[in-house]
């Protein structure tokens, strides 16, 4: 009896340190408040589509759902809307009171948008590139809770990338050459650049895998699909040289030299593609989502056929898995309908990555239209709003609603398959995510400010506050309160980064701020 107490204690004490839990969702619930996991019961229960109900036993609230990331989401809206707890980029840890507020009935949430996807390869350079373990646990904890059940990872893509050229005959110095910086990787990754800020030292490749390794466990614990890179044809600027290989030259990139593309004709296209594949798997294991994006933003296609590429590029990804999704940015004209539209439907998913400013997925009052969407392609609806992490405030709470829904009632609704969250960098804007995370839990369309009085009381707990309400409603009519008609990339640039002139207002040559309140 005495040794059962002695086990009891130390396992109850492992679990207060956040070491052991019966299930992902205990730990995650330890990670936000020692003690959670006893406070709110959990339960799985299957269902066709993904849901979670929020109900109470035995004087305890309880969140089913039938999913760990739907049970994850349900939580998140209780503490949200019945306890007034907020989770954030800000803080992701509370101190719950010692007895929960209970829901009356059962409230139930369910939602037919498969796919909730997270991140844009920019961010996971210019806010991620140096974050460690513990970051990221964090982050993948937020992830579940804001129910993402598909997340693009490109960490240690570069240690698969060495392994490949080593096994073509570079050399290590030749690989470290090809493979970019930190900083940068996202650029190389989306074929746009090589090279620019490494070269990378040996210890960094082992604490990439070794990261990723540790991600990707996490992700499977919880049920979030990965998204790892695929090949699309990037060989190094000098294959043609080196291997004998025929490429055609994309041209550059904001002056950068762009990586060469293999031409799909060539016969080791194959071959090179599976060495990738296989070396990927290797470290990583199979994924059943992997994005490619060729010729992105601005490479030049001449002399290359798209349709047999695009072709290529599938075949390649199928023969690694057959069950895999090619996912591509919808971005300016990429990716070409010549490229997709022979493909099957199905093993496809495209992101509209500008859904709320300048959607693509056949909006007839965009200004970047594409009359026929994505070819029958399945498609996610996705919120930008963040340009080159840049810190400011900035969104359009009523014109994301409304776009979300007027795009669930088209024509081309019915191959709406997800809803993402595609950020250029994190950690600001918090308000914006939140809303945009909720879109596919909620059936019926809504006001932001019916919205925003709920957002307030979970942000700022129940404190009947005017003064909190009557500023945000200021922030709402005005920084969140961009019209249709707005087509800035995100906040206003900071003018301290502008070159130095007696009459400064933007930075960027290509900025296309204005000024749309007081």
């Amino acid at each position: 009896m005495k040794q059962n107490r002695t086990l009891l204690t130390v396992f109850l004490f492992l679990m207060s340190l956040g070491l052991f839990a019966a299930t992902p969702i205990e730990g995650l619930l330890e990670r936000i408040d020692k003690g959670a996991s006893r406070k709110i019961m959990t339960e799985m229960v299957s269902g066709d589509a993904d849901f979670f109900e929020i109900t109470s036993r035995d004087g305890k609230p309880l969140v089913r759902g039938n999913n760990y990331v739907s049970i994850a989401s349900g939580i998140n809206w209780y503490l949200k809307y019945s306890v007034g707890v907020h989770l954030t980029w800000n803080s992701m840890h509370a101190t719950l009171p010692a007895t929960l507020p209970l829901v009356q009935g059962v409230e139930h949430h369910t939602t037919d948008i498969k796919q909730r996807y997270y991140l844009n390869y920019c961010t996971l350079s210019y806010s991620m590139a140096f974050w460690d373990w513990k970051r990221w646990e964090q982050e993948l904890d937020w992830m579940a809770l804001h129910g993402i059940n598909l997340c693009l990872d490109i960490v240690g893509t570069d240690v698969v990338w060495r392994n490949v050229l080593l096994k073509l005959g570079y050399s290590k110095d030749e690989a470290n050459q090809f493979i970019a910086g930190p900083g940068f990787q996202a650029w190389w990754l989306m074929n746009n650049l090589e090279g620019w800020g490494g070269p990378n030292s040996d210890n960094w490749y082992k604490q990439r895998e070794r990261l990723q390794k540790q991600i990707m466990k996490r992700m499977k614990e919880l049920g979030i699909n990965v998204c790892l890179p695929g090949y699309s044809g990037m060989v190094p600027h000098d294959a043609k040289q080196r291997l004998g290989l025929d490429v055609a030259d994309p041209g550059k990139w904001n002056d950068y030299k762009r990586p060469a593309f293999l031409l799909p004709t060539d016969k080791r296209f194959a071959e090179i593609a599976a060495i990738y594949y296989k070396e990927m798997q290797k470290l990583y294991g199979k994924a059943d989502y992997y994005s490619m994006d060729p010729f992105h933003e601005g490479g030049n296609p001449r002399g290359v056929d798209l349709g047999k590429a695009g072709e290529a590029i599938m075949a390649a990804m199928k023969a690694a898995n057959p069950k895999a999704v090619w996912v591509a940015q919808a971005w300016g004209a990429c990716p070409y309908p010549t490229m997709i539209k022979h493909l099957k439907n199905g093993d496809m998913l495209v992101l509209d990555l500008y859904s709320e400013t300048r959607p693509q997925w056949g909006d007839p009052e965009s200004t970047w239209l594409r009359k026929e969407g994505f070819n029958g392609h399945d498609w996610a609806f996705c919120m930008l709003l963040n340009f080159g992490g840049n810190v400011g405030l900035y969104g359009k709470l009523q014109h994301v609603v409304d776009e979300y829904y007027k795009a669930r009632q088209s024509k081309f609704a019915s191959t709406l398959k997800g809803v993402g969250l595609t950020m250029e960098g994190i950690e600001n804007n918090p308000i914006m995510y939140e809303l945009v995370s909720e879109l596919p839990w909620r059936e019926n369309k809504f006001g932001w400010q019916e919205w925003l009085n709920s957002y307030v009381e979970a942000r700022y707990g129940n404190i009947n506050n005017t003064k909190v309400h009557d500023a945000w409603m200021l922030l709402a009519r005005s920084v969140y309160g961009a019209s249709d008609k707005v087509l800035e990339q995100g906040c206003h640039e900071s003018v301290l980064c502008a070159r130095p002139a007696l009459d400064v207002y933007q930075v960027s040559s290509w900025s296309e701020m204005e000024e749309f309140y007081n």
